[in-house]
């Protein structure tokens, strides 16, 4: 049904957005659209097929109620993925968000209903957008490396679809096409691992801002929600600055800067949406095999904002196969900030 306020123009550009999309599911915390949702409306008018406009305060608590069992569960998960590591061993906690904030927030929670030690080093990493989890893991690399017995739990979690609503501002539009609910952790640690377990080497972590897009991508807290500014110029910017910053990552391996779609297998690109990833693949003469996991991620989530990269670094570390071979993972966010990792992959 079309939203009230909508413009001819507005329907129009909701229809090619949505089916440009390249995504086919996404996941949300709000029961409002769920078939099976009753009680009060806050979010979504079943009967008419209107998008209602809650305040800030009412989204936030929707974050607040849901996020947190979000980041638990992601956190046990990761814990439970590695069984030579338990809850005692976990030395630091990184979290990462920019969708809702509360506190004692996430990272409280993640010691209490994990039972993670009281001692615990927590580190909260908030409002940075869709390239957070990178800072995150630099975090974590950097704790490693003044500790190599730490244990570094991250997990990441966005509630983006709380921040939904009607527009006719093409910005907007474009954000509720693309953006889904989740969230995703790792567990960083320099321990020797077993042998048997499948891993990712963070081999180099680098950021680069570009010199211009600083209006063109934006996140700031509205009187109806947080707004987002994700502008028609975004994968042009990436077109004509995605090479330079690629530089700080790779000019210490000079043979991967000279050739790095030829050098590097497997790229984990954050689907910030299908014309970035189409963008970024043409740019650097990726294959498409090269993106797949970027694009079956956008395909079955959506953008989840920081917590996308994650699931993209896991599918690929679930891939089937033996040895080891490099992987380039990239996320993108306000500034226009392009943040970027080198891993090894290694596999039994």
């Amino acid at each position: 049904m079309t939203q009230p306020g909508l413009t001819r123009l507005g329907e129009r550009l909701v229809g090619a957005a949505f089916d440009a999309s390249g995504i086919e599911t996404r996941h949300t915390v709000i029961d409002d659209f769920s078939a099976h949702g009753d009680g009060e409306r806050t979010f979504f008018d079943g009967a008419t097929g209107a998008l209602l406009s809650p305040s800030t305060r009412e989204r936030n608590d929707v974050y607040i109620r849901s996020a947190g069992a979000m980041f638990v569960e992601a956190g046990r998960a990761a814990l439970d993925a590695c069984p030579d590591l338990g809850p005692a061993d976990v030395t630091h906690v990184v979290t990462a968000s920019c969708t809702g904030f509360y506190a004692p927030g996430p990272d409280f929670e993640l010691v209490r209903e994990l039972g993670l030690a009281t001692t615990v080093q927590r580190t909260h990493i908030g409002f940075m957008g869709c390239y957070a989890a990178f800072p995150a893991l630099r975090a974590a690399a950097a704790f490693c490396r003044a500790d190599p017995d730490a244990v570094v739990l991250v997990v990441s979690c966005e509630v983006c679809t709380i921040h939904v609503r009607s527009s006719n501002d093409p910005d907007q539009i474009v954000a509720s096409s693309v953006f889904g609910d989740g969230a995703a952790a790792a567990i960083v640690t320099a321990r020797e691992l077993p042998a048997d377990a499948p891993s990712l080497v963070i081999d180099r972590l680098a950021s680069e801002l570009t010199p211009v897009g600083e209006k063109d991508m934006a996140w700031t807290i509205g009187d109806a929600g947080f707004d987002m500014v994700l502008s028609a110029a975004v994968p042009k910017i990436i077109d004509n600055y995605i090479e330079g910053a690629l530089v700080p990552l790779l000019s210490p391996e000079p043979e991967l800067a000279a050739d790095p779609a030829g050098g590097i297998r497997s790229w984990a690109i954050h689907p910030g949406g299908r014309s970035i990833l189409d963008k970024v693949e043409a740019k650097l003469g990726l294959s498409d095999r090269q993106l797949e996991a970027s694009r079956r991620v956008l395909r079955d989530f959506g953008n989840m904002s920081s917590a996308t990269v994650l699931f993209i670094l896991k599918d690929l570390l679930e891939e089937q196969g033996s040895g080891s071979d490099r992987v380039c993972a990239m996320a993108f966010g306000p500034g226009l900030t392009v943040e970027t990792g080198l891993f090894t992959r290694v596999r039994p």
